[in-house]
């Protein structure tokens, strides 16, 4: 049987935890092509976020793997870390060596473009960090929002609270306006927000038993989640932790995981108290067209499940 080719994905990422699960995915996944991580401010400085990258392509075996550095702030509003989620250098617990590689001169924004432009309709923009590099990719390049087969973007909150304000998610937060610049390009944009993510959690169950494995893959995930797992309990009360962007990622090749609904969103960008907030027109009042895909369920027992065996197939590969 001919397998399809796999899809070629940009990963744009602020590593970060649960970033860091989504690169492994990537890698461990034959139904993707990763070509290039391009780093953002977010989860932790981009200078942190620039060096997990390298460690964790050299974790994966993949000390090829094209990294380039972006963006080191928003656009205009002061920059956040969530060093209190990801820890003082973004891995958690986990500690990962330097390898030799390094990142490439070539920014992020350019390589964005350079990426898409070459291969109209065939690159997937996964975005799991805040939207600095695309909005700016953007501007420089308008056709890029023609040239993507599609973006996926991990963020907002249209069914619960936020995780940053109480109305605001953080990757929008942390750059509102770059959020706003990517929902009016144009751009084929689906939207996996942080109130469907929050409920796909790897449990301590899940982590032991990929401890169980054994090797360097498991023991990474094992010290990272500990921290995110401690950062869950005291602050919802359930021992696990939500894996957010690999879930976003999966959309990519198992879009079946997911329920959608076509809307019109904007962000909130006037308002101190609201800002970042992510406002869905679910009642249609505005008359504008739908911009985005939103994911209104994901079935997060089967992505587990599949995540798991990924993780499992990674460690025994690179054992090998």
């Amino acid at each position: 049987m001919n397998l399809p080719a796999p899809r070629r994905v940009v990963l744009d990422t602020d590593p970060g935890i649960d970033d860091a699960l989504a690169i492994l995915l990537a890698l461990a996944s034959p139904e993707v092509d990763l070509a290039a991580l391009s780093i953002v401010h977010g989860n932790c400085t981009l200078a942190e976020a620039v060096t997990n990258a390298l460690a964790l392509a050299e974790l994966g075996s993949r000390p090829d793997l094209v990294v380039a550095a972006g963006c080191d702030r928003p656009l205009l509003r002061p920059p956040v870390t969530a060093h209190d989620t990801h820890g003082t250098s973004g891995l958690g617990y986990a500690r990962l060596p330097r390898g030799a590689a390094q990142a490439v001169e070539e920014h992020a924004v350019e390589l964005l473009i350079r990426e898409i432009m070459a291969a109209p309709g065939e690159v997937t923009l996964v975005a799991v960090g805040p939207l600095t590099n695309v909005a700016l990719a953007l501007r420089k390049e308008p056709r890029l929002a023609r040239a993507v087969r599609e973006c996926i973007f991990m963020g907002g909150a249209f069914r619960a609270e936020g995780n940053i304000t109480p109305l605001a998610e953080f990757n929008v937060y942390a750059d509102p306006h770059a959020a706003q610049i990517v929902l009016s390009s144009g751009m084929p944009l689906t939207i996996m927000p942080w109130d469907i993510t929050r409920d796909v959690r790897l449990t301590l169950a899940d982590v032991e038993r990929l401890l169980a494995r054994g090797g360097p893959i498991p023991r990474f995930i094992a010290e990272a989640t500990r921290y995110y797992i401690e950062f869950h309990q005291r602050e919802f009360g359930w021992a696990g932790c939500s894996i957010n962007d690999p879930a976003a990622l999966a959309l990519a090749w198992w879009p079946d995981l997911a329920q959608m609904r076509d809307l019109y969103v904007e962000v909130e960008l006037a308002s101190e108290l609201t800002l970042g907030k992510t406002v869905g027109d679910s009642g249609g009042r505005s008359g504008r067209a739908p911009n985005v895909r939103l994911v209104e369920r994901f079935d997060a027992t089967t992505f587990v499940a599949r995540f798991l065996q990924r993780m499992e197939d990674l460690a025994d590969r690179l054992a090998a």
